[in-house]
C-alpha cells in the first residue's frame, strides 16, 4: 500500500526566510529535532557552498554517531554537474537537484540562456554525476512546476525517471496551485510516470497544507507513494511553507482521509521543536498556531468551557498530550540563575544530569556555539554538545584550542 513520507526543508527554504537566520548549530538542532520526531529525511542545506561544508561535514558525523535517529540527510544542488561535483565528496547518500521548468522562468529568469532542452540536458547530466557517486536516492525539483504546462512536466519527468532519479519535486514555487488542481495534475503525472511526485508548496494564498495534502492523495491514486516538503512552525520565503506539524495532524485526524504514514512519528517532541524553533529565529509563534500556539487548546466562550470541561472532544479534534510538554528550560528559569560561563558549566551539567563525553571540548563548544547564536543555549542544544562534542566539533576547523 502507498505510503505518505515528510522530507522537511526548514534546513534549506526555512533558512530563507526573510529578516531572520539560523545559525549552523541551529541548523544542526534542526535535524536533532527532526529525527526524535521520526521525520524520514532532512534537506540540510547546500552542500555546493564553500560556507557549508563544515556544517555538512558534522552532520553526516552525527548521522553515523546515530545522534539524529534514522533521519536521511539530503543536499540541495541546483540541476548542473559543477554542483553535484562538489557536493559528492562530503558524503551525503540523498539529493535533490533543482532547475526551472516553466516558460515563464525560461523567459523572464534565464533569459535565453536556456531553453527547454537544455534543461533537460543539465538535470539529466547532474542525475549522472549523482549516479555515478552511488547516491542512495535522487530528486529532482522542477522549480515553478505549478506553472509548467503537462506536456513538458511530464517530459521533464521520464527524462529525469531515465536518467535514474527517484523522484520528481513538482514546486509550486509562487503558492498559485489549489487543491482540486494539484491533486488532479499529481495523480496524471505520478500515473503516467511510475514514480513518486513530491509536494514542495507554498502558502502566498494560506493554502500550503491542504495543497499538500491533495497533492499527495493524487500520488497514492496513482500507486505511488507520497513525499511531502514542510518547514517548521510554516516558515520560508515569503508567506512560508506547509507547516510540519499541521500536515501530519491533517493526516492523522483530518475527516474523510484515509492514508498510511510510512514514517514512524513520534508528536511527543513536537512542542519542544516549535518552542525551539521559535526561540532560535526569533520569530514569535501565533497564538493560533496549529498544536504548538498558546491558544490552541485555550477555552473563552461559556458554552465552549463547559463542554470542554465535561469532555475534551466536545471541542478539541485531538488530545493535546500527544504533542509533548512545553520546553521549561534552565536558560528561561526566574530569580537567580548560573548560566553556562566557565565557572557555571559544571553546575548547569549536573543539574541537567550530563556528564559530558569531552568535558574540556564539550565546553569550548559552548563557547563556540553560543557565540554562533548569540543568545543562551536551550537544554536540548547543551545536551547534543555533552553527547556529541567530537562530531560538532568538526564545524569549527581550527578553532578549538587545547585544553
Amino acid at each position: 500500500m502507498p505510503q505518505i513520507h515528510f522530507l522537511d526543508v526548514t534546513n534549506r527554504d526555512g533558512v530563507q526566510t526573510a529578516r531572520t537566520g539560523l545559525s549552523k548549530f541551529g541548523k544542526t538542532m534542526v535535524n536533532f529535532y527532526l529525527g526524535r520526531l521520526g521525520v524520514a529525511q532532512s534537506e540540510i542545506g547546500f552542500p555546493f557552498l564553500f560556507h557549508e561544508v563544515p556544517y555538512v561535514r558534522a552532520q553526516v558525523a552525527l548521522a553515523e554517531a546515530g545522534a539524529m535517529g534514522e533521519l536521511r540527510l539530503s543536499g540541495w544542488c541546483r540541476g548542473v554537474p559543477g554542483d553535484v561535483e562538489k557536493a559528492v565528496p562530503l558524503g551525503l547518500r540523498h539529493y535533490n537537484l533543482s532547475i526551472s521548468t516553466s516558460d515563464y522562468m525560461i523567459q523572464n529568469k534565464f533569459r535565453g540562456r536556456l531553453d527547454r532542452a537544455a534543461i533537460i540536458r543539465e538535470m539529466t547530466a547532474a542525475v549522472a554525476v549523482a549516479k555515478d557517486a552511488d547516491a542512495e536516492t535522487i530528486g529532482v525539483n522542477a522549480e515553478d512546476g505549478s506553472r509548467t504546462d503537462d506536456g513538458f512536466l511530464l517530459e521533464f519527468a521520464l527524462a529525469a525517471k531515465e536518467a535514474g532519479a527517484d523522484r520528481v519535486r513538482y514546486c509550486d514555487t509562487i503558492g498559485g496551485d489549489t487543491p482540486d488542481r494539484i491533486r488532479e495534475r499529481f495523480a496524471k503525472l505520478a500515473a503516467a510516470t511510475a514514480m513518486p511526485i513530491e509536494t514542495h508548496c507554498h502558502n502566498d494564498l494560506g493554502m500550503a497544507v491542504a495543497n499538500s495534502v491533495s497533492g499527495a492523495l493524487g500520488d497514492l491514486e496513482a500507486g505511488q507513494d507520497a513525499w511531502i516538503n514542510t518547514c517548521v512552525n510554516g516558515i520560508g520565503e515569503r508567506s512560508g511553507n506547509a507547516d510540519l506539524l499541521s500536515t501530519i495532524l491533517a493526516f492523522r485526524h483530518g475527516f474523510g482521509l484515509s492514508a498510511e504514514i510510512g514514517d514512524a512519528l513520534d508528536l511527543s517532541w513536537a512542542r519542544r521543536f516549535a518552542l525551539w524553533a521559535s526561540y532560535a529565529f526569533g520569530q514569535a509563534l501565533p497564538y493560533n498556531q496549529v498544536g504548538v500556539g498558546v491558544n490552541a487548546f485555550a477555552h473563552e466562550s461559556g458554552i465552549h468551557a463547559d463542554g470542554a470541561l465535561k469532555d475534551h472532544g466536545n471541542y478539541e479534534l485531538y488530545d493535546e498530550s500527544t504533542l509533548g510538554p512545553f520546553p521549561s528550560d534552565w536558560h528561561a528559569r526566574g530569580g537567580r540563575v548560573v548560566l553556562t560561563g566557565k565557572a557555571g558549566f559544571r553546575h548547569v551539567m549536573d543539574g541537567l544530569e550530563v556528564e559530558p563525553a569531552d568535558e574540556e571540548l564539550a565546553f569550548q563548544l559552548v563557547q563556540l556555539c553560543n557565540a554562533m547564536t548569540g543568545r543562551p543555549l536551550t537544554d536540548d542544544e547543551l545536551r547534543l554538545i555533552a553527547a556529541y562534542p567530537r562530531e560538532l566539533a568538526l564545524m569549527f576547523p581550527g578553532q578549538l584550542g587545547e585544553g
